[in-house]
C-alpha cells in the first residue's frame, strides 16, 4: 500500500505531510529547506511507497492565483523532470496557515513554540492533505 503525500510550498521552507497506509490519517512528516526539497524527496520516495503527492494552491479571495504560484509552477516544473511518473495533484490552500495557527493555540502550545514558522507549514501542509482525504 501507499501513501499520499502533502507539500506546503514556500520560497524559504516547505512544509510536508503523509498519509498513513491505509490513506485515512495525515500526519506532520517534517518542514525542509526549499533549497533541499528535491534531495528531501528523493531520498524519502526511495524508503517510502508514495503514489500522489498534492502541492497546495494559494488564491485569493477573489480565486485569482496568489503571487507565490509563480514560484510553485517553477518548483513543478523541476518536480515533473525529476519524479516524471509521480502523479501531482493541486490543492486550494486558502487559509491552511490560519487554520494551522489557531490549531496551535487550540492545542495549547506555548506562545514561543507558536512563533516557529516551520511548525505552521507542517500543520498546514497537514491540513491539506486531511482536506484531500476527507473529500
Amino acid at each position: 500500500m501507499a501513501r499520499i503525500m502533502a507539500l506546503d510550498f514556500g520560497t524559504k521552507r516547505t512544509g510536508i505531510a503523509v498519509s498513513d497506509e491505509l490513506k485515512m490519517i495525515a500526519s506532520g512528516l517534517t518542514t525542509v529547506k526549499t533549497p533541499e526539497l528535491l534531495e528531501f524527496l528523493e531520498k524519502y520516495f526511495t524508503a517510502e511507497n508514495v503514489e500522489l503527492v498534492l502541492v497546495g494552491e494559494p488564491k485569493q479571495k477573489d480565486d485569482s492565483a496568489s503571487e507565490s504560484e509563480v514560484y510553485i509552477q517553477e518548483f513543478l516544473k523541476v518536480f515533473t523532470k525529476k519524479f516524471p511518473k509521480m502523479p501531482v495533484k493541486r490543492i486550494d490552500e486558502r487559509f491552511t496557515s490560519k487554520m494551522a495557527f489557531q490549531s496551535m493555540i487550540d492545542s495549547g502550545l506555548k506562545k514561543k513554540k507558536r512563533r516557529d514558522k516551520a511548525l505552521i507549514d507542517e500543520i498546514s501542509a497537514t491540513i491539506i492533505l486531511q482536506t484531500y482525504l476527507y473529500e
